[in-house]
């Protein structure tokens, strides 16, 4: 993000700075579109072209002819945005829930409605015409008769264009074709599109316009509307799984006076009343474990982080997670909790334990473990000689022997090739074995266990082998979405690996010491188990989009103008 300049000049309000309100107001003919407004302005002319940005959208004739249309609307009486409509139904719950009710039983009782909705469908004949209202995620087909709304209300009908937002009041009835219609009997306007919808709108699939103007994309795509809305039940039900077990939400800061809680590069920004650097949140866990210290035993948030890294079709620099912790508990606790958790998800979600994943079936009623060192013997190419042993991998140099022995065929067969950078140990060798040969082959539910403890700085180690730590991550369709580890919880062990990793070097590394966390240890934290899950992956996984872009509502894009994003950034490295 950079700093900010302590002083408004350059830049900051640079937008509302004008050579002087006379020459704007002296060459008022020539103001973009939004300076010439069709109501009485909140300000005066010379305010008023003080904040006006010089917007040009397009296709300009079309706003233009609906910029007409609307003086028109205004003319006949109507607000040209009005402040409420009462509305008892929306579009989607009328046909959920009347679909079904024959058209005796809807003309007997007559019942009145009130309704709003964006029109989607616009057809005029004679002294009479429909149009489909869309609300809710759903449509429903309204009646309109100039006998009936009047003269008035029927050139308001005339006027209206699709994209308009109107309400209606009326009764149920079904026309000829038993299509579920609303008698209107008055029309309300309530906002004028003044952009049509885009050509082929009913099935957008520009995935660039998708992502940008993701408010074109919820009208059009009914498919990007329900991912949204699922995405929104899977918070809720991890929430009430969460509750249900004693545990407690939490907020915790979002901008962080020491970048850490996980390997990334943070972005900056700086506070100018402190003068302080600060460091948007790479992951909220030390702050959370601050709080385990404090005696809350359980307790979770659902949080945003910023890691200032690459983007691609499983990686956006802004994402969700859920983070939570349990005291007097360890890491095969939480693989218990996770194989309940995840198929309790997928079944209260897509109505199975099987979900369909791209070309996958996903059994979310059962997943297998896996050691990372098995991982890679299980999955070693066989193309690629005799695979290494969990006991060879685990000997000095021997992760390193086979990671040289893989690249070798990864070069002559086309494979990822396994890059190191500097001098890597033993167990960061397995790490990166494993990510380049194995991570993309664990597509059915997979718990992965036991990393090297060379690439788990806050987790405890095995006391039967502290060459490996007690974590373990979950992987889905070759995505990793869950990370979890016994806590480390000793004080002084915890700072030998802070000073290690800062001595390490590097943009993803911590550059300083978070003495307040060990201050913190120091003061006693319980046995502890602990856990992030990524939301945005889970949501991919149990919606079948391809992109994290598919489930974020406002994924990061380059600016308009810019180089084509079409590639590289709309559809994903």
């Amino acid at each position: 993000m950079g700093r900010v300049a302590k002083k408004r000049g350059k830049g900051v309000g640079r937008s509302y700075q004008t050579a002087g309100v006379g020459s704007r107001v002296g060459k008022a003919r020539n103001l973009p579109f939004l300076a010439q407004s069709t109501r009485a302005p909140l300000y005066s002319d010379a305010v008023a072209f003080e904040r006006i940005f010089d917007l040009q959208f397009e296709p300009r004739d079309q706003l233009e002819q609906r910029q007409k249309k609307l003086a028109q609307i205004q003319a006949l009486g109507h607000d040209p945005y009005p402040r409420e409509f009462r509305w008892t139904d929306t579009p989607a719950a009328l046909v959920d829930k009347y679909s079904q009710t024959p058209g005796v039983e809807l003309e007997a009782t007559k019942s009145e409605v009130r309704v709003a909705g964006r029109i989607v469908s616009l057809r005029l004949m004679g002294k009479a015409g429909f149009a489909h209202l869309q609300g809710a995620g759903k449509r429903i087909q309204i009646y309109v008769k100039k006998d009936v709304v009047g003269e008035q209300g029927f050139q308001l009908f005339h006027l209206l264009d699709l994209g308009d937002s109107i309400g209606v009041r009326g009764h149920l009835f079904r026309t000829k074709t038993n299509e579920l219609s609303i008698w209107v009997e008055e029309i309300f306007f309530l906002s004028k599109a003044l952009l049509p919808l885009p050509e082929k709108w009913h099935g957008l699939t520009d995935i660039e316009l998708r992502y940008r103007q993701r408010y074109l994309d919820l009208i059009a795509n009914e498919k990007s509307r329900e991912v949204f809305v699922t995405r929104a039940r899977i918070i809720q039900e991890l929430r009430r799984f969460f509750d249900a077990r004693g545990y407690i939400e939490v907020e915790t800061p979002m901008m962080h006076p020491i970048a850490g809680g996980a390997a990334a590069r943070p972005f900056t920004t700086h506070h100018n009343t402190l003068d302080i650097d600060l460091y948007l949140r790479i992951a909220p866990e030390l702050y959370l474990k601050r709080l385990t210290v404090g005696g809350f035993d359980r307790v979770y948030e659902i949080n945003r982080n910023f890691r200032n890294e690459g983007i691609s079709t499983q990686h956006n620099p802004e994402f969700t997670m859920l983070e939570f912790y349990e005291a007097y508990s360890n890491y095969r606790d939480l693989m218990d909790m996770n194989e309940h958790l995840f198929a309790l998800l997928a079944k209260n979600i897509t109505g199975s334990t099987t979900v369909k994943y791209g070309g996958a079936e996903l059994d979310f009623s059962k997943m297998q473990r896996l050691s990372m060192r098995e991982a890679i013997v299980k999955y070693w190419p066989a193309a690629a000689g005799e695979a290494p042993t969990c006991e060879k991998l685990a000997s000095p140099g021997g992760a390193q022997e086979a990671t040289r022995r893989y690249n070798l065929w990864a070069k002559g067969a086309g494979a990822p090739y396994a890059a190191a950078k500097g001098t890597l140990t033993n167990g960061e060798w397995t790490g990166l074995l494993f990510e380049t040969m194995t991570e993309d082959k664990l597509v059915q539910p997979t718990i992965l266990y036991d990393f090297p403890t060379d690439i788990s700085p806050l987790s405890k180690q095995k006391p039967e082998d502290p060459s490996l730590t007690e974590r373990f991550e979950i992987y889905l369709a070759g995505m990793e979405v869950a990370n979890g580890f016994s806590e480390l919880n000793d004080p002084a062990e915890q700072e030998r690996r802070f000073l290690a990793q800062i001595a390490q070097g590097g943009e993803e590394v911590p550059k300083q010491l978070d003495a307040d966390y060990i201050r913190a240890l120091c003061h006693g934290m319980p046995p502890t188990a602990g856990e992030g899950i990524g939301i945005d992956r889970l949501t991919m996984l149990l919606t079948d989009s391809p992109s994290i872009r598919d489930v974020i509502l406002f994924p990061l894009l380059r600016p308009e103008g810019g180089e084509s994003s079409s590639t590289s950034d709309a559809q994903g490295a």
